[in-house]
C-alpha cells in the first residue's frame, strides 16, 4: 500500500479586489474625463489626476501582478493621449500602481487618513519617476523647482478627490444598509 505523505497545501488568499469589470469602467471613465473636462479645474496650472486616484484605488484592494497590470494599462491610456511622453506614464504608473500595493499590504482600504496618506505618496512617487523617464528621454533640465511644486500641488488635489470619492461611496453603502 502506498503512503500518503502529509504535504501541507500553500495557502492562496483569495482575490477581494474590484471585478476586473468595473475597474475597467472606472478606468475608461478616468481616462475621458481627464482627456476632456478636468482642465477646466486647474489651480495654478495644476490639474488633479482621476486616472491615478482610480489607479490607487485599485492598487489597494489587489495583489501587486494585478496591480501593476492595471497601472500599465493606464499609463499606456495616458501616453497615448499625452503629447511627446514616450513612455514615461506607462513607465511610472506601472511602478506606482506595484509600489502602492506592495505598501497598503497592512492596512484597511476604507481608512480614509490611510488612503489618503497613500495617494499623496503615490502622486509624489508618480511625478519623481516621470521627470526622471523624460530626463532619461533628453526632457531639458533646469525646471525641478517648478515640476517640485506642481507634484505637491497634485498631491494635494488627489488626496482632496479621492476623500471626497470615499465620502460619496460611503454614503451610498450606508444608504443600501
Amino acid at each position: 500500500m502506498a503512503q500518503v505523505r502529509n504535504v501541507p497545501k500553500r495557502h492562496i488568499a483569495p482575490f477581494v479586489g474590484p471585478s476586473w469589470h468595473i475597474a475597467a469602467l472606472w478606468l475608461l471613465a478616468a481616462v475621458v474625463a481627464q482627456a476632456t473636462i478636468v482642465h477646466y479645474v486647474a489651480i495654478r496650472g495644476v490639474v488633479p489626476s482621476l486616472v491615478l486616484v482610480v489607479v490607487v484605488w485599485y492598487s489597494i484592494r489587489a495583489d501587486a501582478r494585478r496591480a501593476a497590470i492595471y497601472g500599465l494599462l493606464a499609463g499606456i491610456c495616458e501616453d497615448v493621449l499625452g503629447a511627446r511622453t514616450g513612455a514615461a506614464w506607462t513607465i511610472a504608473t506601472t511602478l506606482t500602481a506595484m509600489s502602492t500595493s506592495v505598501l497598503s499590504r497592512g492596512f484597511f482600504a476604507d481608512s480614509i487618513p490611510l488612503v489618503a496618506t497613500m495617494i499623496a505618496v503615490a502622486t509624489l512617487l508618480r511625478a519623481l519617476i516621470f521627470w526622471m523617464v523624460m530626463a532619461a528621454q533628453g526632457y531639458p533640465p533646469g525646471l525641478g523647482f517648478m515640476h517640485f511644486r506642481e507634484a505637491f500641488l497634485a498631491a494635494f488635489l488627489n488626496v482632496i478627490v479621492m476623500v471626497a470619492a470615499m465620502a460619496v461611496a460611503r454614503r451610498f453603502d450606508l444608504q443600501r444598509s
